[in-house]
């Protein structure tokens, strides 16, 4: 079976919790502009692994605690963060299609396009306003300028192979904060501190699944290699221009990722929930 299809089957255990977060990522958006109205409810809830919601489903279910209304507005902001800096991103890539669909900013422009994903992430926000929870705010606006620090980076240093250092940087910049962040957040929202190993598999995960991701566009598209984003494949590469070596040890470098996060879950007791995470974690690591 492919990663998809394995990947569904860990999603079938918490469908009900998924099914409920999707519901609330519509429900926010009640524009007048009925045109724009059906695209953003069409880009929302278009085919999407919500996987950051997963990860944090599973820890919280693999630790026992119980999800409450709280929680699942705390994901559905995260789910329309998440969205709205897709829709940013397309802007800046000038991309064309997004999970097969034609992207906003080829349809609408870009003047549209920035203020569909401004309006996503204030939805985000009313949602975080509302778990009354300064803690949470405070965690997250941290995590957006953490985000764009790492775009910004990325901007300013197209076309330049960067160290492995600041790659794993802005990695964790980019997209492991978000998955670290949703973790903390979820376990302050049932009362617990979140631990080291906690905030630190939300971290490992976050980077384990960018690397992967980063793997398969240069087997695939090599739309980063194209736009000068020069990531792990093209930095640990012999030959610039084989990139076999590179992709082999880019493997390496996801496998050491995702046994951090396995060992980060030591602390999680043996459940169906913590076997669902080390399967998700087996999924990135053998793609």
């Amino acid at each position: 079976m492919s990663f998809n299809e394995k990947y569904s089957l860990i999603l079938t255990k918490i469908a009900k919790d998924i099914e409920i977060i999707e519901s609330m990522l519509t429900s926010v958006i009640d524009l007048k502009e009925v045109t724009l109205q059906n695209e953003l409810e069409s880009f929302l809830t278009s085919p999407s692994k919500r996987i950051r919601s997963a990860v944090t489903i599973l820890y919280l279910k693999a630790n026992n605690l119980v999800l409450t209304q709280e929680h699942y507005k705390l994901l559905a902001s995260v789910e329309l963060m998440h969205n709205a800096s897709l829709i940013h991103d397309d802007i800046i890539d000038e991309s064309l299609k997004r999970r097969n669909q034609e992207t906003l900013n080829s349809k609408f422009g870009n003047k549209l396009a920035v203020i569909s994903g401004d309006y996503i992430l204030s939805k985000a926000l009313k949602y975080l306003s509302e778990l009354n929870s300064p803690k949470t705010i405070a965690i997250f606006a941290d995590t957006l300028s953490f985000m764009c620090e790492g775009e910004t980076f990325q901007y300013f240093h197209k076309f330049e192979i960067p160290t492995l250092e600041n790659y794993i940087k802005k990695t964790e910049q980019k997209t492991a904060k978000l998955f670290q962040s949703v973790l903390e957040t979820a376990l302050i929202i049932s009362g617990i501190s979140p631990s080291i190993q906690a905030s630190e598999f939300g971290k490992n995960f976050g980077i384990a699944f960018q690397i992967r991701d980063d793997i398969i566009n240069v087997k695939t598209t090599k739309t980063d290699i194209n736009d000068g984003i020069y990531n792990a494949p093209l930095i640990l590469t012999t030959n610039k221009n084989d990139l076999k070596s590179g992709v082999e040890k880019t493997y390496c470098l996801l496998n050491t990722y995702v046994n951090k996060a396995k060992n980060n879950l030591d602390i999680v007791q043996d459940n169906k929930y913590k076997q669902l995470l080390l399967e998700l974690l087996g999924l990135l690591e053998n793609e």
